[in-house]
């Protein structure tokens, strides 16, 4: 939230209207307490996490990509491992490499009833 000086003389003047001058030092006073009390409670949380979590915390294991849903199949259905294939599919980046699961021969179809159909598409026979 950016205030440029402007908006501050207009606040402040704002807030010797609305609270008088006779009771401003008393507010601006528990205003700071209260952002003191604000950087103590973050400070401290801070400091917990990382004696939580430790020091040596790696924080691409957080990462919420890795969980995504097209990864993950990917990942179950193909062969090649993600670190083999630098992260992104093939040669190309787009496509990944490995046999795929309906392919005869590929030793992971569904009891080997996988096939084409007449089009090229996946065609599971027990599925269908």
């Amino acid at each position: 939230m950016g205030i440029n000086g402007w908006e501050a003389l207009v606040l402040l003047l704002v807030v010797l209207l609305v609270v008088g001058p006779d009771k401003l030092p008393e507010i601006t006073h528990q205003v700071a307490g209260w952002i003191n009390s604000a950087r103590e409670f973050l400070r401290g949380a801070r400091e917990s996490v990382s004696r939580e979590l430790g020091e040596d915390l790696d924080l691409g294991s957080l990462d919420p990509r890795q969980y995504d849903p097209r990864r993950v199949v990917r990942d179950a259905l193909f062969d090649d491992a993600p670190a083999s294939r630098g992260g992104r599919g093939g040669p190309g980046g787009s496509r990944p490499v490995g046999p795929r699961m309906w392919e005869r021969g590929s030793g992971s179809g569904a009891a080997g009833g996988g096939g084409t159909a007449a089009g090229g598409a996946p065609f599971d026979h027990e599925a269908t």
